[in-house]
């Protein structure tokens, strides 16, 4: 009985093997079969802002603009022809002549042809020519230059011919104010000369100074790719508006290392406006060169911190040297606002108007002294010229 049991048992369960194998439908047993598709189903819903910058591209592109620039350049004569036997064999020549081209990016500010762009992209040159996004290209004149924050307004004229006014595609100018770091942020320019291009990044640093580049320093930081050629060029935010003027990078092999620098929109506006309206800048000054404190300095000076400007130098017959200021003196604060160092100092005194009477507090031998300064005019300077 125990034998025929367990042959039964053992050919039973054999045959429930042989079954949900060949057959599992018989014992109810279904296998749960996915179909996988192709390729995922066509959405109908537009693509979400977070994913997305077309509505910004679309916005600002058209008000970013190509220029490009030519010189001329003397080519120096060949030495050889200082020799008299040389020239009694193959003449006099002249020293020749060849054209240099550079090119840059630009921002459209106006639709009656107003354009923002770098100093540097157009000093020297004799011949602007702007290409707008949709291909066409005009002749372009240089209104006005600020090489101290390394900005010039250009302004293209219809083409000869053309009766109707230009209404070109101006951008329109954020609130750099709001920024922020880690917002979002998009570079559009003319890179290498490729064509027009927008990379994608955020806000790295706000305020960057002391970098060298020009004499007012008040940069945006930024990772988004600038090169050579995007000078000039906008930085805007997600919307499209304007929030910076690109104009530098920190590279070590000419491209792109992820640390840009742009201009805040609100500088360039304020600049941009003046040269419209005055064909230059205007700005105060008083004739003071100014050096910063170390910790080394202020313990000399029996300092108790670093605050303030050492100042180093007094112009003769400047508006400091009129209200007895002296090198040695430390400058505390112009018109109640602290000075923290000579950058600060500077941006401070180029902000007040010419012919204002200014309140200057000093530290002199350890005592708070208060001057009153009569604000001159800042004269014309270079590309990163001083006080």
């Amino acid at each position: 009985m125990w034998l025929i049991f367990a042959q039964t048992t053992t050919v039973g369960l054999a045959l429930y093997f042989l079954v949900s194998v060949v057959q599992p439908d018989w014992i109810g047993q279904r296998r749960q079969i996915v179909e996988v598709p192709a390729s995922a189903p066509a959405s109908s819903e537009p693509v979400s802002a977070a994913a997305s910058y077309r509505e910004a591209a679309r916005t600002a592109l058209p008000s970013v603009v190509h220029v490009f620039t030519s010189q001329k350049v003397k080519l120096p004569k060949n030495p050889l022809f200082d020799d008299p036997i040389f020239r009694h064999f193959f003449g006099e020549r002249q020293e020749g002549e060849t054209r240099s081209a550079g090119l840059g990016s630009g921002v459209i500010v106006s639709s009656d042809g107003y354009i923002l762009t770098n100093y540097h992209v157009v000093e020297a040159a004799d011949q602007i020519e702007v290409a707008l996004n949709d291909g066409s290209t005009f002749r372009a004149r240089v209104v006005g230059s600020d090489p101290e924050t390394d900005l010039a307004v250009l302004r293209v004229s219809p083409v000869k011919g053309q009766t109707t006014e230009l209404r070109l595609p101006a951008i329109t100018f954020g609130r750099a104010e709001d920024v922020r770091v880690g917002d979002v942020v998009l570079a559009i320019g003319n890179p290498f000369g490729v064509g027009q291009t927008m990379t994608m990044g955020i806000v790295s640093a706000l305020g960057r100074s002391h970098l060298g580049i020009n004499t007012f320093e008040n940069f945006i930081q930024t990772d988004a790719a600038i090169n050579p050629g995007n000078s000039g060029g906008a930085l805007v935010d997600t919307q499209g508006a304007l929030i910076g003027i690109n104009t530098a990078i920190y590279s070590r092999s000419g491209g792109s290392l992820g640390i840009g620098f742009a201009i805040p929109a609100s500088t360039a506006k304020n600049v941009m406006e003046q040269i419209i309206q005055n064909g230059a800048v205007t700005r105060g000054w008083v004739g003071v060169e100014a050096q910063e404190i170390t910790a080394e300095l202020a313990e000399s000076f029996g300092l108790p911190d670093a605050d303030g400007a050492l100042i180093a130098g007094v112009q003769r017959g400047s508006p400091a040297d009129a209200a007895g200021i002296r090198p040695g003196d430390i400058l505390l604060a112009i018109a109640g606002q602290a000075v923290k160092d000579p950058q600060a100092m500077l941006d401070l005194i180029a902000g007040q108007q010419p012919g204002s009477s200014i309140a200057f507090k000093l530290r002199r031998d350890k005592n708070l002294v208060d001057v009153k300064i009569k604000v001159g005019k800042r004269p014309v300077a270079s590309r990163r010229g001083g006080d």
